[in-house]
């Protein structure tokens, strides 16, 4: 069955080639289309198309669709071309002709925009308390960790004191300049483009004032051409929300792959977390941390390959667009996947002590040596070319007791200060 079939059907191949994996990826769309199409049917109440009796049986049989739609086993058979199909087809097999109503002052386009919206709008929402999780436990661990110190590095030389509190809460932040994108993504899907139909708005006396507060909607996307517009827009913007946090967690693993290498040995995991190799016996691997970077740096791509896709379509609906409903949903599970995983691994985290103590580190502590002799007065340049000059000849010798006071402000209330910004995104 498909939506717009008056007669013969299409070729085989041409079916297979326009539907391609739309229906696997629909399965995660059922219950949103099934939640829309309630709200449809109570506004087609509302406004005297159908009767109240009829809005309550649709109702009732889309809300048993709903349920079954969650299920494992819930499926889409060849003979449909979508969800949006399938579900219609239940409605008349339960509902006779009344089933066939729903569709009234609707496009399969609206259907499509509304499910992606109602989606994209639960996922965020979800991959935002995750990122919080996350952030938590970031905090938790710069604060446990804040006073071991590691050295930094500027392009990948050795720079100066550094502490895993700085870097623990470092990660943190980060993740709250990734939230401020996710905003943006949030806003943009919590408008309702139910009403649109095939872009052009219906002649039927629709209330889409009724359906956005029906679905939870904020707003109301006003001009129905514009909805239209949103498909493709509405995807990029959530894969940049999403390559963002990607961003941030590839490089926290890169770091964490580097820092468990045995040349830096500054950290490390349990042997259920880590692998081994099938010919070298002392091999312990991050595969677990790699493959997050991996994943993640495919999700940082995923912008790009949205807005090429989309690029320079005239408006109205293309289809094209169908080609970005996968790797949005695929980026959204692998994401979420991401997070749950280092959300699970970092508590394990064993942390070296005493790193800085080894002689090989000793010029990390030169900036403080120079900052403690121009705070006894001597000019800054002077004092910086004698150290310079006393490095070279090799004959420096670090003062490691000095007071670092680039990393003191990651104390108790640099944490705090951290932890306020990101309350602000959940007020």
């Amino acid at each position: 069955m498909k939506l717009w079939q008056k007669g013969k059907t299409a070729h085989k191949k041409v079916d297979q080639f326009t539907v391609g994996k739309d229906r696997e990826y629909d399965l995660v769309l059922a219950q949103y289309d099934c939640q829309a199409s309630i709200a449809h049917a109570k506004m087609l109440a509302k406004i005297g198309v159908i009767n109240s009796q009829e809005g309550e049986k649709l109702t009732k049989a889309l809300k048993k669709i709903q349920k079954h739609a969650s299920d494992d086993k819930f499926t889409i058979e060849d003979k449909f071309e979508d969800i949006h199909s399938k579900i219609e087809d239940l409605l008349i097999e339960d509902l006779g002709d009344l089933g066939k109503k729903i569709h009234t002052a609707r496009s399969r386009n609206d259907q499509v925009l509304v499910a992606m919206h109602l989606y994209l709008k639960h996922e965020l929402t979800e991959i935002k308390k995750l990122v919080r999780k996350l952030f938590e436990l970031l905090l938790s661990l710069a604060k446990e960790h804040k006073n071991n110190l590691i050295p930094g590095y500027t392009h990948m030389q050795l720079a100066m004191p550094s502490s895993f509190g700085l870097w623990f809460s470092a990660y943190a932040e980060s993740l709250i300049d990734d939230l401020y994108l996710w905003q943006s993504a949030y806003k943009i899907a919590d408008q309702n483009p139910l009403g649109s139909a095939a872009g052009f708005g219906s002649a039927f006396p629709i209330d889409r004032k009724f359906t956005t507060e029906s679905l939870d909607f904020t707003e109301l996307k006003v001009n129905s051409v514009a909805a239209q517009m949103a498909r493709g827009k509405l995807e990029k913007s959530t894969a940049t929300a999403l390559s963002a946090i990607g961003s941030t967690l590839a490089k926290l693993c890169m770091d964490i792959c580097l820092y468990m290498g045995q040349d830096f040995n500054f950290l490390s995991f349990p042997d259920e977390l880590t692998t081994g190799s099938s010919i070298m016996p002392h091999k312990k691997n991050p595969d677990l941390f790699e493959l997050v970077r991996g994943k993640c740096n495919m999700i940082v791509a995923l912008p790009n390959q949205i807005a090429l896709l989309t690029a320079n379509l005239p408006s109205g609906y293309h289809r094209e667009f169908q080609l970005v409903k996968g790797p949005i949903i695929d980026a959204v599970n692998e994401i979420k996947s991401c997070l749950e995983i280092l959300i699970f691994s970092l508590p394990q985290i064993k942390v070296k002590k005493n790193i800085t103590d080894q002689e090989k580190y000793d010029y990390i502590f030169s900036v403080d040596t120079l900052n403690q002799e121009v705070l006894a007065g001597k000019p800054f340049r002077d004092a910086y070319r004698e150290l310079g000059h006393a490095i070279e000849k090799n004959d420096f010798n670090p003062n490691r007791n000095l007071k670092h006071t680039h990393i003191g402000s990651i104390g108790n209330l640099g944490l705090e200060s951290i932890r306020k910004k990101m309350n602000t995104l959940f007020s």
